[in-house]
C-alpha cells in the first residue's frame, strides 16, 4: 500500500469471491473531496499493478449527496477515448438498511458496519451502534478489532464516533487494537511495539493468510516501531507473509 494512505480510512484486502481472486478497496468517505478521485485512480492502478488481481473500489459515505458525488464515473485521457476509467461503487445512507438488531448485525458483520458508518447523523444511530457493539462481543477477538476499528475510522469526527470509543470501551477485552489502545496509556513505546507486533499478525490471520514460526518471530521480536508501521501496511495486502517483509 502507498505510504500516503496510512492512517486514512482507506483499506484493502485480497478477498477470494466464487473462485475469483480480487482486491476490495473500502474507503468510509464523509464529505465531497475532488482529490479523491485522482487518487482512488492511483491507488487501484497501484494494486493492479502489484498484485495482478481486480481491484474494486467500494466507497462508504454518511450522505446522499456525497454518495451521488462519488459515484460519478472517473474518466482520465482524452474525452472521447479515456485511458482509465473508474466506476466505484457506492453505499450511502439511500442504500443501506439500518440495523438495530445485535442478531441481525452478527449475521452479517459488514452489513452492520456499513450501516453504522452511512447512518452516523440518523436520529437511531445509538440502537444501531448498540447492536454492532454487542455483536462484536460475541465474534472471534481478531476478527471483532478489525471491524471494530474500521467503524471508528469511518464515523469520523462525529457525535457518533465518541458514542462508539464508549462502547468499545467497555469491553476492552474483547478489542485489542486502536479503539481500545484509546482507553489506555499510549505514552509507553513498549506497548505500542508490542501492539503493532499483534495488530500486524491480527490482519493476516483475518485475512486468511498463513504465518510460519519464523515470520511470527520476526515480528514479534522486532522493537522498531517504524518499521513494524511499514509492515503493518503490507499486512493489509500482502498475499504471503513474507511479502509484508518484501522491500522491492
Amino acid at each position: 500500500m502507498p505510504h500516503a494512505y496510512a492512517g486514512a480510512s482507506l483499506v484493502s484486502g485480497i478477498w477470494s469471491v466464487r473462485l475469483m481472486r480480487l482486491i476490495i478497496a473500502i474507503e468510509a468517505q464523509g464529505r465531497k473531496d475532488p482529490d479523491k478521485r485522482s487518487s482512488w485512480a492511483y491507488y487501484l492502478a497501484h494494486l493492479y499493478a502489484k498484485f495482478r488481481y481486480p481491484p474494486v473500489l467500494l466507497v462508504v459515505c454518511r450522505d446522499k449527496g456525497t454518495a451521488e458525488w462519488a459515484a460519478e464515473p472517473i474518466r482520465i485521457g482524452l474525452e472521447k477515448h479515456p485511458s482509465l476509467a473508474v466506476f466505484p461503487l457506492v453505499l450511502g445512507p439511500h442504500s443501506v438498511p439500518m440495523i438495530t438488531d445485535a442478531a441481525r448485525a452478527a449475521d452479517d458483520l459488514p452489513m452492520a458496519v456499513f450501516s453504522a458508518i452511512t447512518h452516523s447523523h440518523d436520529h437511531d444511530i445509538a440502537a444501531i451502534l448498540d447492536a454492532l457493539a454487542e455483536a462484536l462481543r460475541a465474534t472471534d477477538a481478531d476478527a471483532a478489532a478489525v471491524f471494530a476499528e474500521f467503524t471508528e475510522a469511518g464515523l469520523g469526527a462525529t457525535p457518533a464516533c465518541e458514542l462508539w470509543k464508549n462502547l468499545m470501551g467497555t469491553g476492552l477485552s474483547h478489542f485489542r487494537g486502536f479503539v481500545a489502545e484509546s482507553f489506555r496509556d499510549e505514552g509507553r513505546a513498549e506497548g505500542r511495539v508490542e501492539s503493532r507486533g499483534e495488530d500486524i499478525l491480527r490482519i493476516l490471520s483475518v485475512r486468511g493468510v498463513a504465518v510460519p514460526d519464523a515470520a511470527r518471530q520476526r515480528i514479534t521480536t522486532c522493537t522498531d516501531l517504524a518499521v513494524l508501521d511499514v509492515w503493518f501496511e503490507r499486512a493489509i495486502t500482502a498475499p504471503t507473509a513474507d511479502a509484508v517483509f518484501d522491500e522491492s
